[in-house]
């Protein structure tokens, strides 16, 4: 267990990969109270000092922002804000993610542009180090305005309504505030909105997935080293000079480690090799690196929204202005979303085509990789599992970003979808998983039959998984050995 310092200079990509979200704490610098608290006293002033309107601080939200509100009655607008907006539906978010939406939101929060007290964030931090995760749910979020119903259910627990994830149970807050010794925090002005409007929920996903791609990518190298030793494929197209005279750095990169992987092999020195092999493994470094190319893209997206404020208004108080804008709408991750959702289908699109050419009966490999195929079906089926999850990739690569909807009666006129975008990219990673796992198993499969001395790198992986996946020698249901193959991959 370790602690994560939260600054003013905000969360790198980096220190969210090392974080725990399961186990590891945070902890508030000296500098971020400081901020926060000089903000909050600033706010405080012009609420008190002047009649001046500010948008969602003494007035309604959305189009009733001409809607003036009493001092008297500001705290229960806030109050009323969270509960009117905890309008979420469909599946629940998983724990996961929901911590990492909570951090994103504490980060969001310790800038000091907020105008939040200093308590409040103290909350979130220690609800967030008691392991507490908020139930949240999918869908209710347009992308702008913030991630508004999503972020609502988060903010529910600090009022001591709402659900959470607490020791791996679905609780009411307001039992796990009690054993906790928590008593629910009664919101003042501009608290519940600042809680309430950024991007962390679309953020949170992306970021989730672009960590889960670091490793997916390297991942698919592997399974295509291992496809390509099975397949008896030439070396030449992973030659440097090949892709120095196209110079993009992800293809680069990806033909040098799925080289790596192939060191020490006799691949080189085996006969019967075609003059070419297809598309599938000779074009896997071209293939693979523009999908890392758009996932560096996509990283240097979502960095800039971690170092971002995304609440409105946003309140500066040495510039002594309070402004409203619209640092909350999500467009530049609705559109990273969507474009690392295209690439990663990529990885899972040409793995599965890898698969199809290992059980063709193709290169002296028996057809679907088992003897006595007929009265065996082998990995036939493997292959039209790995197809159908690729259509449905395709279906979930069909763009939300594209999409606006008008809501608020005209007030919210273009809306991002950034939070649909997020959704559809978690199922999609979800199943490029399984496809590559698919991959590995047949590729394993097939090395085996065949009996290739292949490199140490690729040796040690496949020995461990036949620890927990034997040889395939006559049919047996496949479910498990495809679901361990896809778990060896992501965890090992």
């Amino acid at each position: 267990m370790s602690e994560l310092l939260i600054t003013t200079e905000g969360l790198s990509l980096d220190a969210l990969e090392l974080h725990d979200l399961d186990h590891d704490t945070i902890r508030l610098d000296h500098q971020v109270v400081e901020y926060v608290s000089r903000c909050r006293m600033y706010l405080e002033l012009k609420i008190n000092e002047g009649e001046d309107a500010y948008y969602g601080i003494n007035t309604g939200f959305g189009s009733l922002c001409n809607v003036i509100i009493s001092k008297e009655k500001l705290n229960d607008l806030q109050h009323n804000l969270i509960r009117s907006h905890a309008a979420g539906m469909g599946e629940s978010v998983p724990p996961k993610i929901a911590r990492l939406i909570l951090l994103l939101k504490i980060q969001n929060l310790s800038y000091g542009y907020s105008g939040i007290r200093i308590q409040v964030l103290q909350r979130l931090v220690d609800l967030y180090n008691m392991g507490v995760a908020p139930l949240i749910f999918q869908q209710g979020s347009l992308g702008a305005s913030g991630d508004l119903a999503p972020l609502a259910h988060l903010s529910l627990p600090l009022i001591g309504e709402g659900e959470v994830w607490f020791k791996g149970q679905r609780r009411p807050s307001k039992e796990v505030l009690k054993e906790l010794d928590m008593e629910p925090i009664a919101l003042a002005a501009k608290e519940g909105l600042a809680l309430l409007n950024g991007t962390q929920f679309s953020t949170a996903y992306g970021v989730y997935a672009a960590l889960q791609a670091r490793k997916m990518i390297r991942k698919a190298n592997q399974c295509a080293a291992l496809s390509m030793e099975a397949f008896n494929c030439q070396l030449s197209p992973l030659d440097p000079d090949i892709h120095l005279i196209r110079k993009h750095s992800g293809q680069m990169e990806c033909a040098a480690e799925i080289a790596s992987f192939l060191k020490g092999s006799d691949l080189d020195v085996r006969k019967g090799k075609s003059v070419q092999d297809p598309y599938a493994f000779r074009c896997a470094p071209q293939v693979h690196g523009a999908s890392l190319s758009a996932l560096k893209h996509v990283e240097d997206i979502l960095q800039h929204e971690l170092y971002a404020v995304t609440d409105n208004p946003n309140v500066f108080p040495a510039a002594d202005k309070i402004l409203s804008g619209g640092n909350f709408h999500a467009q530049p991750i609705a559109l990273a979303l969507d474009y690392l959702a295209i690439a990663l289908a990529e990885i899972a699109n040409i793995s599965e085509r890898r698969t199809y050419q290992l059980l063709t009966g193709a290169r002296n490999l028996p057809s679907y990789l088992i003897r006595d195929a007929g009265l065996h079906s082998g990995f036939m089926i493997a292959q039209y599992t790995a197809a159908s999850i690729v259509s449905q990739n395709k279906q979930y690569c069909s763009p939300a970003s594209v999409d606006s909807i008008v809501s608020s009666v005209g007030q919210e006129d273009h809306v991002s979808m950034a939070a649909n975008a997020a959704t559809k990219l978690f199922k999609v990673v979800e199943n490029v998983w399984s496809v590559l796992g698919i991959e590995w198993m047949c590729a394993c499969q097939a090395v085996d039959i065949m009996e290739y001395g292949i490199g140490p790198s690729l040796e040690e992986p496949k020995t461990e998984f036949r620890s927990k996946v034997s040889i395939l020698t006559e049919d047996r249901v496949l479910h498990e050995d495809m679901k361990e193959a896809a778990a060896f991959l992501r965890y090992a």
